[in-house]
């Protein structure tokens, strides 16, 4: 005996909320379906490899008896290592001198180019982020020869009007040759970063600013300044990070500045020789490790910094006088 089509259905109801946990299952599904190639390139580019050298650092390979688990000596040895440490002190210097000029270089241009008064200001944005386009090893060889000190444009111009020979990769120079460079690649990335801040900043306050009477540099410095004051913090973690991963420079560098680009110029250069020249793996893997882990206490100690002083303001702001 066949069931009437009310009956079927009050036996076997149908709600509206029903319906709609069963579609969000779908949508759920679908979501995961769709992100899953990224976490399967996430877990065997990064996790599973960053796995796989914590369990390198601690070993130690020996003549006699092979690959021995050494605990925490491969990291006890990074400590005591002169050349290491060094390079972790170099990087500072190069982060304490190249970062305020890059990034003071990247805000003056991204105000310029939001104030609305520089002349074609597209073709100057795209001229200023050109470089941030051009690969680190080919402008890394393109400034290679123009410091060069026998053929380099620079040297002949210095001889041409008397000032004789500068030597741009000498020890005492590389340093901030290496600044110019990187300098001249990142300032178009991180004025990007700002100017999209700034064009995000609503209108009202620079109309609200100008009819109080402010000028131009008071906008900038109390409104503009202020409001993009995240994208400079993000700027200079980008910059912690960068700087203390420096690679393609110091290597490349090293084929015509020997005498001036150490083995050990920087952590992640020294990393790459141990690993590649003097087939220390797994110390190589410590140093790698090690690397990371200032990195992030540097990050983390800088927006911690910059949170507090933030705060503080705040409260001074908001106690009354």
């Amino acid at each position: 005996m066949s069931q009437s089509p009310a009956l079927a259905a009050e036996r076997h109801p149908t709600t509206p909320a029903r319906r709609g946990n069963a579609n969000k299952r779908r949508q759920n599904r679908a979501a995961y379906l769709f992100i899953l190639p990224f976490f399967l390139v996430f877990l065997t580019m990064l996790v599973i490899p960053l796995m796989y050298a914590g369990y390198l650092s601690l070993f130690e390979s020996k003549l006699i008896g092979g690959e021995q688990f050494a605990w925490f000596a491969n990291y006890i040895r990074a400590i005591q290592d002169s050349a290491f440490i060094g390079s972790l002190l170099r990087m500072g210097l190069f982060f304490m001198v190249q970062v305020p000029i890059m990034l003071g270089l990247a805000l003056l241009f991204a105000l310029a180019l939001d104030s609305g008064r520089a002349r074609g200001a597209k073709g100057v944005r795209l001229l200023v982020f050109m470089p941030y386009a051009v690969p680190a090893v080919v402008a890394t060889l393109m400034w290679g020869y123009l410091y060069g000190p026998d053929f380099g444009p620079l040297a002949q111009v210095a001889r041409a009007v008397g000032w004789g020979t500068p030597d741009f990769l000498s020890a005492g120079n590389i340093l901030g040759s290496m600044m110019n460079i990187v300098t001249w690649e990142f300032v178009g990335y991180n004025m990007i970063i700002m100017y999209a801040a700034l064009r995000a900043i609503p209108s009202d306050l620079y109309e609200a600013a100008e009819i109080d009477g402010a000028g131009q540099f008071r906008i900038a410095w109390s409104i503009k300044i202020p409001a993009i004051r995240p994208a400079i913090i993000l700027t200079v973690i980008f910059s912690i990070i960068g700087t203390f991963q420096l690679f393609a420079e110091p290597s490349l560098l090293n084929a015509i500045a020997p005498d001036a680009i150490t083995r050990s110029f920087t952590p992640n250069y020294y990393a790459y020789n141990l690993a590649f020249q003097n087939r220390e793996l797994n110390y190589a893997a410590s140093i790698a490790f090690l690397l990371g882990i200032v990195i992030a206490v540097l990050s983390y100690a800088f927006q911690l910094a910059t949170e507090r002083r933030e705060r503080r303001a705040l409260t001074e702001t908001e106690t009354p006088s």
